[in-house]
């Protein structure tokens, strides 16, 4: 299936791994830009990486504070409600593949002379 772009989903280059960066680099990446003595676009140079990302990064830590910036990778924790809402499907879910199993085996104990 193709995208609007003519791509075919999935990834584009398939060798190319995603960078990761360190808490530390992006913090320090910020500071470097807030103190103002390069312009964004030469410090995203420097650094190799993308003006654009500088500049998220820029945003997160305002909007979050040091402390809330850059939690990491993954998705945050979800509410507890919605937690408990994955848990009973899975409950569900794994009950379901035990009744199955259960089903099975008295049938192939049935075939059995």
């Amino acid at each position: 299936m193709a995208t609007s772009k003519g791509r075919a989903k999935g990834k584009v280059n398939a060798e190319r791994e995603r960078q990761r960066y360190s808490r530390e680099f992006k913090l320090e990446a910020v500071r470097q830009l807030e103190r103002g003595e390069k312009t964004g676009v030469q410090l995203a140079l420097e650094l190799g990486i993308k003006r654009e990302l500088l500049y998220r990064w820029r945003d997160d830590l305002q909007a979050n504070g040091e402390a809330g910036a850059f939690p990491g990778s993954g998705r945050p924790p979800g509410d507890p409600q919605s937690e408990i809402a994955r848990l009973k499907k899975e409950v569900e879910r794994l009950t379901e593949e035990r009744d199955i199993l259960k089903k099975a085996a008295a049938y192939f104990a049935k075939e059995l002379p």
